[in-house]
């Protein structure tokens, strides 16, 4: 997660469909694991600010119908309102397919960042803390957790001041602020504001993208929107076959042979299929 986040090219791509561009970003982050940040942005001045569309909603066969709530075990309410509302409009749901908010995407920031990968169990922690280059990767104190809780604490503050809330916003509204966290130059308590919006965005796609057994992809809904097959054991019966599209249910690494999935359980991370 500590790669940078490019520039939203919104003009670039209008006449790029959603699906499309997802599905582009989608194979990029999971092979590569690169985040992008233009290819979200570009649906942000058509996309609506649904978020768990009803069971008439007709957004199907991705959309959530009624998705079950999160519960939360490190985020606060007020952190949690803004986590929804900002990855609803990096991913927002479109007329097919549902969006972050429908793939669990706060349950599986939420559980990351309660978990050792928030602890920073695996990052450097002893200085000296310096500015660097950007090939020289994270150079702040902060464990991943501190850093999220420092920053939307920070941005609540802000708009505690104004009194609306974020997530109280328009869309509109809602995305000028989110590009204006990507420009940088914002301070959010000892985080610069571009730091933390890589942060963001990286997690809103691993949300997206990432198995099932983290947490996100409920259904894995992002799978099925760019045909991706998941963590099949064998290809054995295609090894010779090339060009050829895969066109099966995708599945999970800790799928058995029923199609449940069975998460880690020192990872509390699981979600209720849409249609509990």
């Amino acid at each position: 997660m500590n790669t940078r986040a490019e520039k939203p090219q919104r003009n670039s791509m209008a006449k790029v469909s959603r699906r499309d561009a997802i599905k582009t970003l989608g194979a990029a982050a999971l092979t590569a694991g690169l985040p992008l940040a233009g290819v979200a942005a570009q649906e942000h001045a058509t996309a609506s600010p649904a978020r768990t569309p009803s069971a008439g909603s007709g957004a199907a066969p991705g959309a959530a119908a009624g998705s079950p709530p999160t519960t939360y075990l490190f985020f606060n309410s007020e952190e949690a309102a803004f986590i929804e509302a900002a990855v609803a409009r990096l991913i927002p749901a479109d007329e097919q397919w549902g969006g972050a908010i429908e793939a669990g995407v706060p349950n599986y920031i939420d559980k990351q960042l309660g978990g050792a990968w928030g602890a920073g169990e695996r990052l450097y922690r002893s200085g000296p803390w310096q500015p660097g280059t950007p090939s020289q990767g994270y150079q702040l104190p902060f464990t991943p957790a501190e850093l999220f809780k420092k920053a939307i604490g920070a941005i609540n503050k802000e708009f505690a001041a104004s009194g609306t809330p974020f997530a109280k916003m328009s869309p509109d509204q809602q995305d000028g602020y989110l590009r204006k966290l990507e420009a940088g130059g914002k301070d959010l308590d000892g985080v610069p504001s571009e730091v933390f919006f890589a942060h963001l965005w990286g997690s809103t796609l691993e949300g997206f993208f990432a198995d099932p057994v983290y947490g996100g992809n409920r259904d894995m809904i992002s799978w099925r929107m760019i045909g991706f097959p998941g963590a099949y054991a064998s290809y054995y019966d295609l090894v010779d076959q090339h060009g050829i599209k895969i066109d099966r249910a995708p599945m999970s690494l800790a799928q058995d042979a029923h199609g449940h999935v069975h998460p880690n359980p020192n990872l509390p991370a699981d979600l209720p299929p849409n249609n509990q």
